[in-house]
């Protein structure tokens, strides 16, 4: 009995080590991240320049991830191209040096003329497979990019007053036929889905050779035309149709919040199906209040979303990607040059999702 014991004694305190070499064995930045986040990677964006202030503020509240555009400006070669190795390399090795990991590029090289069918596409699209195969060397798996060719994300106004006499953008469709025809003409959506199709068929074998995670955003506002070009990103059956364009396990979605919710989509309900088929690949977390012909970006405990049980989704689903707070309130104080985008009210974000995170991470034990 008693040598029984003693060799119980002896192994419990061999088990007891064993956290602590696994410990060792692991960066303290890696572990805190785990603690923190369980794997949703908290990221904020970059599109306006090298913020050294929002990067220190980031790192301080331990959003140790970043996403920016393809961009040899924001990388420091002004004279280089987005697709080059060097220039993704610099941009990565930019934000290394600020403690922070490059995770997404969301805005990759130019794809407007593969978007629209036009003369030229077929060298876009070379450059965008060359872009592929260059982010996958320097260590970076996810692309977000969109079908909204010209126009991008687009509002009505970008002041409007919301709680507290902050700003946020809203978007009225009756405002919006006011808006002229681009210079492209109209595109109608059977052309879109012809070029879309086209595309993926392109870069998704390439994608798998480099294992690239494509991530198609929805389009902003999710409604069928806008100044002359079909818009078809918008709705969650047009996204089951673009993964069966092409299946694979490259080929997947940016699960857009606000983008969803104003198509009039259920959040959970969304991330629950495209989840666990492993296809949300990135995560833009924001909330809106209204629907596509007519809705405003909202603070995320003023909208008309369950943010908690949106945030709950994704650890459903298991979900591992990044993830960033979007569309953020420009706040007082701060200004609205960049509508969306506040630090200010990007650090209330970030705070407001940490707290769902850890509330949804204690109740489950």
């Amino acid at each position: 009995m008693k040598n029984s014991r003693r060799k119980f004694i002896r192994q419990s305190a061999v088990a007891a080590t064993l956290p602590f070499a696994n410990v060792a064995a692991t960066t303290s930045g890696e572990l805190l991240s785990r603690a923190k986040d369980a794997d949703l990677h908290m990221c904020l964006a970059y599109f306006f320049g090298f913020e050294t202030q929002k990067m220190k503020l980031s790192t301080q509240m331990n959003v140790l991830g970043a996403v920016a555009p393809a961009s040899a400006g924001l990388a420091g070669l002004p004279d280089g191209k987005s697709w080059q190795y060097d220039v993704l390399k610099a941009l990565k090795d930019r934000f290394a040096g600020e403690g922070l990991t490059l995770r997404v590029i969301e805005s990759p090289t130019p794809l407007d003329k593969a978007k629209l069918g036009l003369d030229g596409k077929d060298e876009e699209i070379e450059h965008f497979i060359t872009f592929m195969k260059n982010l996958s060397k320097v260590g970076v798996d996810t692309v977000c990019y969109n079908w909204m060719p010209v126009i991008n994300w687009s509002r009505t106004k970008m002041d409007k007053p919301s709680r507290g006499g902050a700003l946020v953008s809203s978007f009225n469709y009756e405002e919006s036929k006011n808006q002229p025809v681009t210079q492209f003409g109209e595109f109608s959506a059977e052309t879109m889905w012809k070029n879309l199709e086209y595309f993926l068929k392109a870069v998704v074998p390439e994608a798998e050779k480099a294992g690239i995670k494509l991530a198609l955003h929805p389009d902003d506002p999710p409604i069928d035309k806008l100044r002359g070009i079909s818009r078809i990103m918008t709705s969650a059956d047009a996204f089951k149709k673009m993964l069966a364009l092409y299946p694979s396990p490259n080929n997947g979605i940016t699960m857009c919040q606000g983008s969803f919710a104003t198509m009039g989509e259920d959040i959970p309900t969304v991330v629950k199906y495209f989840g666990e088929q492993d296809k949300i690949f990135f995560v833009h977390f924001r909330d809106i209040r209204g629907n596509k012909l007519n809705f405003e970006e909202t603070f995320y405990d003023d909208g008309q979303n369950d943010m908690y049980k949106a945030m709950q989704a994704y650890y459903d689903i298991g979900f591992k990607g990044a993830i960033r707070p979007d569309h953020v309130p420009t706040m007082a104080g701060d200004s609205n040059e960049h509508q969306g985008y506040s630090l200010l009210g990007s650090l209330h974000a970030v705070g407001y999702m940490q707290g769902l995170m850890e509330a949804i991470r204690k109740q489950r034990g």
